[in-house]
């Protein structure tokens, strides 16, 4: 049996009550540390809290090669913990196709995810999010414009845009930088730069932090310790914008 528990959004107090039994009560748990993480915790804080050893997988034991975790999930209960809620990366949604493939029985325990917590935070409303996409952190001879591309073409529709920032083994992306990075990946694809942005750090946390502004005062603020996130709205609705100048500085 393989479970997929989603831990929500920033530290042990985010999973439900039935992931907490479901995580207690597997004969091994394993926990997804490349999509995302929470800040209010760490691994040795988790093991206390479950009674449980928690092993940390690495991209590549999940997409590659997760034969560690279906052979456990053949013979005993397994808890697959992730950041969030576990179907909003499909990396998570290959694997239990992995394991139903191989006559695994599985399931998933839900929880807050960042693609939710934006619009409570935000204003900014659910419906009108178009397509989301991913700042990586440039490489040598790679600097890809698909998210700005991804931005402009939200934008003529009307659609907000949720822009997940990179995060690496020893550094996170944050928002001035991931707004540097929009901005010349704007030039380098011959498009407008956006005009607005709205950036929100160490959401689920008791004290977030949610800017909104243009590029230049954004990129001047100080949101703090990751994770962050970025949004570029469209136009406002009355409602949104007075959201904003409430709670985000607008």
């Amino acid at each position: 049996m393989l479970t997929f528990v989603g831990l929500g959004l920033y530290d042990l107090g985010d999973i439900s009550v039935k992931g907490l039994e479901c995580v207690r009560g597997a004969d091994a748990v394993f926990l997804e540390a490349y999509t995302s993480r929470l800040m209010g915790t760490d691994v040795a804080a988790m093991e206390a809290f479950f009674g449980k050893e928690v092993r940390v997988l690495a991209r590549e034991d999940v997409e590659q090669d997760p034969r560690e975790v279906l052979d456990a999930a053949a013979t005993g209960r397994v808890a697959f913990l992730t950041g969030g809620d576990p179907m909003v990366s499909t990396t998570h949604a290959d694997l239990r196709m992995r394991a139903a493939a191989a006559g695994i029985e599985t399931s998933i325990i839900h929880a807050s995810s960042i693609s939710s917590a934006v619009c409570g935070l935000s204003g900014l409303q659910n419906y009108r999010f178009g397509k989301s996409c991913s700042v990586p952190f440039p490489a040598k001879g790679w600097f890809p414009t698909a998210p700005v591309e991804t931005v402009a073409a939200n934008l003529a529709l009307n659609l907000h845009t949720l822009v997940y920032l990179d995060i690496q083994k020893d550094r996170y992306m944050r928002v001035p930088e991931a707004i540097a990075i929009l901005e010349e990946m704007a030039a380098k694809a011959g498009v407008e730069a956006p005009a607005l942005y709205v950036g929100i750090a160490r959401a689920g946390s008791p004290q977030p932090v949610v800017r909104a502004g243009t590029g230049e005062t954004l990129k001047e603020t100080d949101f703090g310790p990751p994770l962050h996130i970025l949004i570029v709205p469209a136009d406002l609705h009355p409602v949104e914008r007075e959201y904003l100048e409430m709670f985000a500085g607008l």
